[in-house]
């Protein structure tokens, strides 16, 4: 199984593409696979795959390392290297409520930022970018200086290799204009570092979690949120976010009942008699 698994990885780099870190990822887990089953693929069986996902507990666990299972056993089944081609269903994981910030956490959060020099300029002008565009991360890190024309973000690395354009708030226009100019180093990267070397995902994650104790991503989900409280249709949101489905954009559906009767009364045309009544 071991010398499959090897082939497995290769196909994984050179034909499928995938990334370092998600072949890594499959090498952790199916290593891990094929030490605990331990028996040559065509004396394999179902149960010898349910031993070993008992071993895990969290459902998300527990489905990753089954979709990496999945994924190799149908290609061993693909090229005759087995005889069954196993399926096996991952567990149900309840959904989870994104996490997100109010406006006035936010702006809190940005007054403790000490702006005197280019680097807290940079950071400032990083999470005013992430609230006002509802970027993801690996957007935001890839965006270049020329990605932004009159007002408008030009997003050229989303999920899909898919391009979509983002209006960005004033504040935020102010804020990377100001960084810009004050940082010392010239760069095409919208964000960099103190060495003028484009900025990490890690760098990027300890700079939201010092001044707002959460994930950059949670400035996307606080984006969504704010455009829904204040009205927003759920298809524009979906446009904005870059998500390919309108069911990804639903789970959305977390706001407060409060909101949802603000709308009614606002913009529906009963509204007026609902508070009348």
């Amino acid at each position: 199984m071991r010398a499959a698994l090897e082939s497995y990885l290769r196909h994984c780099k050179t034909v499928l593409a995938l990334s370092r870190a998600t072949i890594e990822a499959y090498k952790n887990d199916l290593s891990q696979f094929c030490e605990a089953v331990d028996k040559p693929l065509d004396r394999l069986e179902s149960d010898d795959i349910y031993a070993f996902l008992t071993r895990f507990e969290n459902p998300r666990t527990l489905n990753r390392k089954l979709s990496a299972i999945n994924g190799f056993l149908d290609w061993c089944y693909d090229r005759l290297l087995s005889d069954e081609n196993y399926k096996i269903k991952g567990a149900k994981i309840p959904r989870s409520l994104p996490k997100y910030l109010s406006p006035e956490a936010i702006d809190r959060a940005l007054g403790l930022i000490d702006q005197s020099g280019w680097i807290g300029k940079r950071d400032y002008a990083l999470i005013l970018f992430l609230y006002a565009t509802g970027a993801r991360i690996s957007e935001a890190l890839k965006a270049q200086t020329n990605d932004i024309e009159d007002g408008w973000l030009r997003v050229r690395y989303g999920k899909g290799a898919k391009e979509r354009m983002v209006p960005i708030a004033k504040r935020a226009l102010i804020a990377l204009d100001s960084y810009i100019a004050d940082r010392p180093f010239f760069s095409e990267r919208l964000f960099i570092n103190y060495k003028g070397r484009p900025l990490s995902r890690v760098f990027a994650f300890k700079i939201a979690q010092r001044y707002l104790g959460v994930s950059p991503h949670a400035l996307r989900h606080s984006f969504a949120t704010s455009l829904i409280v204040g009205g927003a249709d759920l298809r524009v949101v979906q446009e904005l976010l870059g998500h390919a489905s309108l069911n990804s954009t639903q789970i959305y559906s977390h706001l407060e009942p409060r909101h949802l009767l603000d709308s009614v009364n606002r913009f529906h045309p009963l509204g007026a008699a609902l508070r009348l009544a």
